[in-house]
C-alpha cells in the first residue's frame, strides 16, 4: 500500500467520524510515524508503506477517533515558535496565549532584570517562554501538580531555559516579591465542561476548572498578588472571552490597583487583562 492509499484511508475514516481537519491530522500523524516532514509525504506518494509502519498509523488514527488530541498523539505542541511537549498532564499551550506572552515581553523591555512569577504553570510555556526571549528576567513558576511540574521541568531542561519551579497552590510556598506575576488560570465553569469539545475534555480538569462562575482562581489570585508585587509592578491574567468586564470588577474592587487594560486575541475576543499595584 503507498503513503497515498495509506493517507486516503485514514483521512475517510476520519471524515466519517466527524474529526476536525482530518487531512491535516492525518498528514502530521503519519509524517511522525515515518520521521519525516510533512512534504515528504506529497514528494513520495506512491512509495510503499511498511506493514508496521501502517499498523503503527492506524493505532494513532484510532487514537484520534476515540477523540485524544493530536498534541497527545504526537508528544509536543509549538508555542512561541518552542516545541514543548505535552501529555495528558498538561493544558495543551494555545496561540491565544502567545498574546499574554507577547504582552509581558512589552512590558519588560521598560525594565531591568524583571522577576517574574508564573503562577499554574501546566507545561511551563508561558515560564519558558519568557525566560528563552528575556534572557535577563529572572523567571519562577508555581503549579499543585507533581506529573505537570515534571513536563514543565523537562521543557526547561530540554529548551535550556533557567525558570525555577516550585509546587505551591497559587502563592502557598511563594516568600519573595515580583516586578510581574502572570497567569492563564482555569477558567471554565464548572457546569461548562461537559460541553467542551470531547478532545478539550481529555485534558486535565484541574487545568480547566474555574468553579462554579469560572473566576474562583481569578478571585484567589487578584486579591494575593499585590502582596507579592513590588510596588507597580504588573498583574498580566489570560481571561475567557466572555470575562473581562467581570475580571476588571474584581480588580476594581480591591483598590489595590490602576491603569487596567484588556487587549484582544487574533479572532478578536478579549483575552487578557493587565493592571499595574498602585505605589506605595
Amino acid at each position: 500500500m503507498t503513503i497515498n492509499e495509506t493517507l486516503s484511508i485514514a483521512i475517510n475514516k476520519l471524515k466519517e467520524s466527524n474529526i476536525a481537519e482530518p487531512i491535516s491530522k492525518a498528514r502530521l500523524i503519519l509524517a511522525f510515524v515515518l520521521c519525516k516532514q510533512k512534504e515528504y509525504l506529497i514528494t513520495h506518494d506512491k512509495e510503499i508503506t511498511l506493514k508496521k509502519d501502517f499498523d503503527k498509523y492506524m493505532s494513532y488514527i484510532d487514537r484520534l477517533l476515540e477523540n485524544e488530541p493530536i498534541q497527545h498523539i504526537l508528544g509536543c505542541q509549538e508555542f512561541m515558535k518552542l516545541n514543548f511537549k505535552v501529555n495528558k498532564n498538561v493544558l495543551i499551550p494555545r496561540q491565544d496565549t502567545e498574546v499574554l506572552v507577547e504582552e509581558v515581553i512589552m512590558i519588560c523591555s521598560n525594565m531591568e532584570n524583571a522577576k517574574i512569577l508564573d503562577l499554574c504553570t501546566g507545561s511551563g510555556a508561558i515560564a519558558i517562554s519568557l525566560s528563552k526571549y528575556l534572557n535577563k528576567a529572572k523567571v519562577y513558576a508555581t503549579d499543585i501538580s507533581d506529573k505537570a511540574l515534571e513536563v514543565a521541568s523537562f521543557n526547561n531542561e530540554n529548551l535550556k531555559t533557567g525558570v525555577q519551579f516550585i509546587n505551591s497552590n497559587l502563592f502557598q510556598n511563594i516568600d519573595l516579591t515580583f516586578d510581574i506575576i502572570v497567569s492563564n488560570p482555569p477558567y471554565i465553569k464548572s457546569s461548562d465542561i461537559m460541553l467542551l469539545s470531547k478532545d478539550v475534555q481529555k485534558e486535565p480538569i484541574i487545568a480547566l476548572d474555574g468553579g462554579e462562575d469560572g473566576l474562583e482562581f481569578y478571585r484567589k489570585i487578584i486579591n494575593e498578588a499585590y502582596k507579592f508585587l513590588n510596588p507597580k509592578g504588573y498583574l498580566c491574567l489570560e481571561i475567557g472571552y466572555d470575562q473581562k468586564e467581570a475580571v476588571i470588577k474584581l480588580i476594581e474592587k480591591t483598590g489595590k490597583y490602576f491603569n487596567i487594560y484588556s487587549k484582544k486575541d487574533l479572532e478578536n475576543n478579549d483575552r487578557i487583562v493587565i493592571c499595574k499595584k498602585r505605589g506605595e
